[in-house]
């Protein structure tokens, strides 16, 4: 099977490396890929490392930016030459803007053929996967809206597979958003290389050092873009909350990221005098150091579809509070007790999203109750392993494109010559 994977971009953050790992591992199951992506704006951090880790040599379109412009028109053309030149079996788009220019030249590829005159379309599948959504919390009403009815047409007309992540995704997009039919969806969560963070417990403290940490300092992070969907500034004001507590302990708030809100947010933490109190400790490549250093992961955003970062968090048995938007319902699991402010649930505490004074409430109880912490890191380190390694994600992602192109056949045991080109 040939596919033509196309994201947005290969920016700092889970749709790139799940892209990347995707166009790397199904090798191993007749499938060869081209990988395709915008370029990496100005402000953001590029992943292209990692694609170059992994072998992977991306075709990049410099035309195809996040934001709406006339480029977009000639973006949908590359697009459509690239399928006439290379006649892929399967599409998968990848993110809203790749999703859009992706299928609308998928729509003119199947159907501007002569073979349309007589019925005969080209053959091609077209599969979206929605890492996140943004149906609120990114933009005005009215943009909302044009968003949501071009996603809605392009679900109807040129998309045979919507794949989304989590079930509370497809109940979000699928029942509430109204967008695709239910016989559209399959639920593929996301994969990660489990093996990296194997023996988390003797790389805990190098990072610590980095910081000037001692051992018995808490550390509390957050990582991600430094961008106005993760609300950052909702995990300042819990902070800030957090210290005004009668039981509260030294703590220090680790921010690990980068982006466009850097300064706005070092503004933040002097106006909330928590200049000896938080670290901006920039973009880091090294996840299997810093993960292990924390000792309560945090998640403040508004929207998320499944965050890479919470999976990553408790692959290294780290406990999690988290607010209460899309994915992050699954992955912290089920109920368990509630509380004024924050509910406790399986694998973590989750607030709901913009409530600083019940983040920081759910954050005391955290760092107060070790053995809670304890418990709940290690639920979610056999969680994970059990459900999210990349080997079921490969497994998932091509029975779903063998569906597509009516092939039963297993795997090959060898793998093929990648594909991917510049």
């Amino acid at each position: 099977m040939k596919i033509l994977r196309i994201i947005a971009r290969l920016n700092v953050g889970g749709p790139a490396k799940h892209v990347v790992w995707l166009t790397a591992g199904l090798d191993n199951y007749d499938c060869q890929t081209l990988l395709v992506s915008g370029m990496v704006p100005p402000g953001e951090d590029d992943m292209a490392y990692f694609a170059e880790q992994m072998g992977v040599e991306p075709i990049y379109l410099r035309q195809m930016s996040r934001e709406i412009s006339i480029k977009d028109a000639f973006t949908v053309w590359k697009l459509f030459r690239l399928f006439l030149r290379e006649r892929p079996d399967i599409v998968h788009t990848h993110t809203a803007k790749a999703g859009t220019v992706g299928r609308l030249a998928g729509w003119f590829y199947r159907w501007a053929t002569p073979g349309t005159l007589v019925g005969k379309p080209r053959r091609c599948h077209f599969v979206h996967t929605y890492h996140g959504h943004i149906f609120h919390s990114y933009y005005g009403k009215l943009k909302t809206s044009v968003f949501l009815a071009i996603e809605r047409t392009l679900a109807r007309l040129v998309t045979d597979r919507i794949i989304v992540i989590s079930d509370q995704q497809r109940q979000e997009i699928n029942q509430q958003f109204q967008v695709g039919q239910a016989h559209q969806f399959n639920v593929i969560p996301l994969g990660l290389d489990t093996q990296v963070f194997a023996n988390w417990e003797s790389r805990r403290q190098q990072f610590r050092d980095d910081l000037n940490a001692k051992a018995d300092d808490v550390l509390v992070g957050i990582v991600g873009r430094l961008t106005e969907i993760k609300n950052h500034h909702l995990f300042l004001k819990a902070a800030a909350l957090y210290k005004q507590l009668p039981q509260s302990r030294r703590v220090r708030f680790v921010i690990i990221g980068d982006g466009n809100l850097r300064p706005e947010l070092m503004e933040a933490t002097r106006a909330l005098r928590l200049e000896d109190d938080v670290i901006f400790a920039g973009t880091r490549q090294d996840p299997e150091y810093f993960y292990p250093a924390l000792d309560v992961v945090a998640l403040t955003s508004r929207n998320e579809g499944t965050p890479l970062t919470l999976i990553e968090a408790m692959l290294n048995a780290r406990p999690v509070i988290a607010t209460s938007v899309g994915g992050v319902v699954d992955l912290l699991g089920a109920i368990q007790q509630e509380e004024p402010g924050f509910t406790i649930c399986e694998r973590g505490i989750r607030v709901n999203a913009d409530d600083a004074d019940g983040f920081a409430k759910g954050l005391a109880k955290l760092l107060d109750d070790g053995s809670l912490r304890v418990q709940m890191g290690e639920r979610g380190r056999q969680f994970v392993e059990q459900n999210y390694a990349k080997e079921r994600l490969f497994k998932d992602i091509s029975e779903l494109y063998r569906e597509l192109m009516h092939q039963k056949t297993e795997p090959v045991t060898a793998p093929m010559r990648q594909r991917s080109v510049c």
